[in-house]
């Protein structure tokens, strides 16, 4: 709670990735001891750890064989179910489901593989994955998503590389740099703490792009290779666990402790005169997820980002 009124002035921009928080209160304890700190960043991009790396691939293979009339029709026929309904239904088969197919957000994710099935192509694909909004010009007032690595502008760097590579690439070329860097950079120095990225190591990505995909990701696990290295110097009990990152219960905090400061920022009144967002498409979006009908704690926070940045640096 201390941390988020810091948030706009710690990253100068509207920055929403949500584990900033965390990763500013790891740098702060770690400040307490060390004035320079390694970072693991840049693993996942080049080596494929992230999970859409994993199983994105082996959908797009699946998926590629059904003719895309047919994959736009199940794609709209799953769009249709209602996410409430696949919410009770997840609850009420939970307790005899294997571990790794629970999930509280079974209405969410029919909605991301509707969205997935219905994807032109691999790249098209790896896009719906990475954006929160696939229809921005809906709730930003004259927005568009910007040209990135997937258009023709930047796709011949990538023509004739493997799938898993064109997406290990894109995340290099945006993901890496805009988000990850720039979060642990900024949230690192907030507090006078140093970072030093070893995955980053020019000899180490000229290396990461020659090693082929099958020594990236091999029996449904990502960083094959790196693991490989850290069995020889780490016991495999650190090392064999589910991937875990800097998530936070952003949902939760959003209808509970952060709730009168959102509903404060992202006031129909206040969203016209700032003229950043659709207020009507905010207040729908708000009002779903504070009900607990859905789940847009990530959307949201972009857009709570925005509002205290523009607090903080326009305000007259």
């Amino acid at each position: 709670m201390d941390v988020i009124p810091k948030l706009p002035r710690m990253y100068d921009e509207p920055f929403a990735d949500s584990s900033q928080i965390p990763t500013h209160l790891v740098a702060s304890l770690a400040r307490q001891h060390v004035t320079v700190a390694l970072s693991g960043d840049a693993g996942d991009e080049l080596f494929g750890g992230y999970n859409r790396h994993v199983w994105g691939t082996k959908i797009n293979a699946r998926l590629s064989g059904l003719p895309m009339p047919l994959r736009q029709i199940l794609g709209m026929g799953l769009k249709s179910v209602a996410p409430e309904p696949a919410d009770t239904i997840a609850r009420l088969l939970e307790p005899i489901l294997p571990k790794r197919l629970r999930t509280r957000r079974a209405g969410d994710q029919v909605l991301k593989i509707a969205r997935i099935v219905g994807a032109k192509s691999a790249d098209d694909m790896y896009r719906l994955l990475c954006s929160i909004d696939s229809t921005p010009r809906d709730s930003v007032i004259g927005g568009d998503e910007i040209a990135s690595w997937a258009d023709d502008e930047m796709n011949s760097i990538a023509t004739n590389l493997d799938p898993l590579d064109r997406m290990t690439l894109a995340d290099s070329l945006s993901y890496l740099s805009d988000d990850i860097l720039q979060k642990v950079d900024r949230a690192a120095m907030s507090v006078s703490l140093e970072t030093r990225v070893p995955f980053l190591d020019k000899d180490v990505v000229e290396f990461a792009a020659r090693v082929p995909p099958s020594m990236k990701i091999r029996d449904g696990r990502g960083k094959w290779l790196v693991r490989q290295v850290l069995y020889k110097h780490v016991p495999s009990a650190l090392i064999d666990r589910p991937k875990t990152g800097f998530s936070i219960p952003l949902d939760q905090w959003l209808r509970g402790p952060l709730k009168t400061w959102a509903y404060d920022l992202l006031t129909p009144a206040r969203l016209r005169q700032q003229g950043l967002f659709n207020p009507a498409r905010v207040e729908t979006m708000l009002n779903q997820h504070m009900s607990g009908r859905r789940n847009h704690g990530y959307w949201l926070w972009n857009v709570l980002m925005a509002q205290a940045w523009h607090d903080e640096w326009c305000a007259s």
